[in-house]
């Protein structure tokens, strides 16, 4: 993976089951902030200044807290660009009111809580985007809290010089924005290290393994089902009648089938049998799950395994359906090149493909979410399209992908 391909990844696409579990300390860095915001603004100023402006200053933090908020939820995953570029303005913003609010001869620089505000902020949306735009956001933060505060110093000068003011200003978005972006640097190079590793027993290598085991076992329970007994029979008989040829017969199908389904199966399908049995319904006739790539395969083969290992769903009641977003069928695929149109053949290689999933699962639509909002989570970062319906004794999942 190239570096500017690793720069656009985030803890949270590395690791979203780790960004889910380090929202509590957003939403909590967040309310802090407005509550502080409140507090100070309401009984600790050394100016009078304007109370609209103070208001509106506690306005923008809670605004920025919600979009936080908002955005960082694992069923909204991942973390948008222009949220965080909301987030940012706000907090700007509110440096600037803050400042204006209580224009005058501000003597405590404990006064001036937007500094630190800033700076938590910056902490807040740490797993949630690249160390580029961390740094980028944090370095806004700090020239805008640097400049403002140096203004206010330099009309109302005091015993600190301006140059010093300003710096006090930046500094904690400074420190706190060089600490989060380091975090989030070092934890997409550390993840693409154990990708790289991962990597090196390859995904055609795990199903080809898989897939091979499979037929082994099911070719040996023909032996030992049908093929030996059989054997043992004619090895007791001193003439082979017509009913042992049509039985041979029979037999030597019943392997050929075995071995046509085994050649034709996909990883999907697979998966879906050694976790399912011979229950569940997979309606993937161009082979299109195949085109899934090495991330998207483990994420769907982990859901997988976790719904069937489930003691309320029942395989019976699961079927996918696995078709091209456009509704196209691919007449080549299917074997039929005379069927296939040569003027939309790049296009039908470039269309999306759509996976849906249905479950039946014997439990309310609350128990469903407790067993499974963590997938739903992991889904989502890998599959930004996914629509999630639950209702009482079913669950339905729908999303897309391109064909690689």
């Amino acid at each position: 993976m190239s570096a500017t391909t690793e720069a656009r990844r985030t803890a949270q696409q590395y690791d979203p089951l780790g960004a889910m579990g380090s929202r509590p300390l957003a939403i909590g860095l967040g309310a802090a902030s407005i509550v502080w915001a409140l507090l100070v603004s309401v009984f600790d100023r050394d100016v009078v200044g304007s109370p609209t402006l103070s208001a509106l200053t506690v306005i923008l933090v809670a605004a920025s807290a919600a979009v936080v908020f908002t955005a960082s939820s694992p069923f909204r995953a991942p973390f948008p660009r222009w949220a965080f570029v909301a987030h940012v303005g706000l907090l700007g913003l509110a440096s600037v009111t803050s400042v204006a609010a209580q224009w005058g001869p501000d003597r405590s620089a404990l006064n001036d809580f937007m500094s630190l505000i800033t700076a938590t902020g910056i902490v807040m949306v740490a797993p949630y985007r690249p160390w580029t735009d961390l740094t980028i956001g944090g370095a806004l933060l700090a020239v805008v809290n640097a400049v403002t505060w140096g203004v206010g110093a330099a009309t109302f000068p005091h015993e600190i010089p301006v140059a010093v003011a300003a710096f006090l200003a930046a500094a904690p978005t400074l420190v706190l924005t060089a600490a989060s972006a380091v975090f989030a640097w070092t934890f997409a190079g550390l993840a693409e290290r154990v990708q790289i590793r991962a990597g090196s027993y390859s995904v055609e290598r795990a199903e080809r393994d898989g897939i091979a085991a499979s037929v082994q076992q099911d070719r040996s329970t023909i032996l030992a089902r049908d093929v030996a007994p059989f054997f043992a029979e004619l090895r007791t008989r001193e003439v082979i009648t017509d009913a042992d040829r049509e039985r041979a017969r029979l037999i030597a199908d019943g392997i050929r089938r075995a071995m046509v389904a085994d050649a034709d199966r996909t990883w999907f399908e697979q998966a879906v049998r050694v976790e399912g049995g011979e229950a569940p319904v997979v309606d993937d006739p161009d082979g299109l799950t195949a085109m899934l790539d090495a991330d998207q395969r483990s994420v769907v083969r982990t859901f997988l395994r976790a719904a069937f290992r489930a003691s309320t769903v029942d395989p019976a009641g699961f079927r996918a359906t696995v078709r091209r977003a456009d509704g196209q069928d691919d007449a080549a695929t299917r074997g039929d090149p005379a069927r296939a149109d040569p003027a939309r053949t790049d296009t039908a290689r470039d269309a999306r493909v759509l996976l849906e999933l249905d479950l039946a699962v014997a439990d309310s639509d609350i128990g469903i979410h407790r067993t499974f909002d963590p997938y739903f989570a992991v889904l989502r970062v890998t599959f930004p399209d996914l629509d999630v319906a639950v209702r009482p004794s079913a669950l339905a999942l729908r999303f897309s992908y391109d064909q690689h």
